[in-house]
């Protein structure tokens, strides 16, 4: 039987794809800037799961958004990133407190948890960007393209994060 948190997440996995693939790839404000929300499904998962089937999902995903795109794997590459840096990342932001067998994202503060999704998504876009234009030469050009579309990014996933929260207030 599967549990709950497992639908769960097939469910996030698979719509956030499809939304990402269907709707914010054909998106292209300023003619550069498309949103990368599908980053959420790394922010939802649960903290307390297996590692490796964490970044095995992460590359999952990643090479599903690539499939669609015809990006040649960096997607997968800049999501299996984040899901290994995620428990450094995490420790930064939330202290040690998020090693303990109760902690949950929800209970963090808010400032917390904006400040853990604003840290995976640049450090997503900097691997993306970085493997995508591959050149230090235009470092303008990738700083360029980190700041705008992680800034667009940000702000998408914080009404998606508002929108679709558990927890009511």
């Amino acid at each position: 039987m599967i549990s709950n948190s497992y639908f769960i997440n097939i469910i996030r996995f698979t719509l956030l794809v499809l939304v990402q693939v269907l709707v914010f790839n054909r998106l292209n404000f300023f003619g550069f800037i498309n949103p990368m929300i599908y980053i959420l499904f790394l922010y939802w998962y649960p903290i307390n799961q297996q590692r490796a089937l964490f970044i095995g999902l992460s590359f999952l995903l990643g090479l599903s958004i690539d499939f669609f795109s015809d990006t040649m794997a960096i997607h997968a590459a800049a999501t299996c990133t984040i899901a290994y840096l995620r428990p450094v990342i995490m420790r930064f932001v939330f202290g040690v407190n998020y090693e303990f067998q109760s902690f949950k994202l929800t209970n963090a503060t808010q400032v917390q948890q904006i400040t853990f999704l604003a840290l995976l998504i640049l450090v997503h876009h900097l691997v993306f960007f970085s493997l995508e234009i591959f050149s230090l030469a235009n470092l303008l050009l990738i700083l360029k393209k980190v700041l705008a579309i992680s800034l667009a990014t940000f702000v998408l996933c914080l009404l998606f994060r508002t929108l679709f929260s558990s927890k009511k207030e």
